[in-house]
């Protein structure tokens, strides 16, 4: 990757092109999981998206391989597929942008109020 790649994005849209094209393959069910991933994965993401890259990766993959062997998605995803991507994305309680956003916004006004007061 150049650095023209990483500026523009390029890379990332170049990269996001083929998990589609890979997700395309798999069966309807297991389309229908790769779009709910998408969706409860993005929270997790962060300005780019870059650093869901390989965890989309990782997801894909493991659908590709369930439906290669025939098994069904509540054998391997169970019935929380919400639970399942915070425990990709770092874990149950995973930081999101949001929460990281009301921390320094917190922070912010924390600093403000404390040269007000004094």
């Amino acid at each position: 990757m150049n650095f023209w790649e990483t500026v523009t994005g390029s890379d990332l849209t170049r990269e996001w092109k083929a998990l589609e094209a890979r997700a395309e393959a798999l069966p309807a069910d297991h389309r229908a999981a790769w779009e709910q991933i998408k969706v409860h994965l993005s929270p997790y993401s962060g300005f780019t998206g870059r650093n869901l890259m390989p965890i989309l990766d990782g997801a894909l993959g493991l659908l590709e391989e369930t439906a290669a062997e025939g098994q069904s998605l509540h054998e391997v995803l169970g019935d929380d597929i919400k639970g399942f991507c915070a425990a990709l994305a770092g874990g149950e309680g995973a930081r999101s942008h949001r929460d990281r956003w009301r921390e320094q916004l917190n922070r912010n006004v924390a600093r403000k109020l404390s040269r007000l007061g004094g």
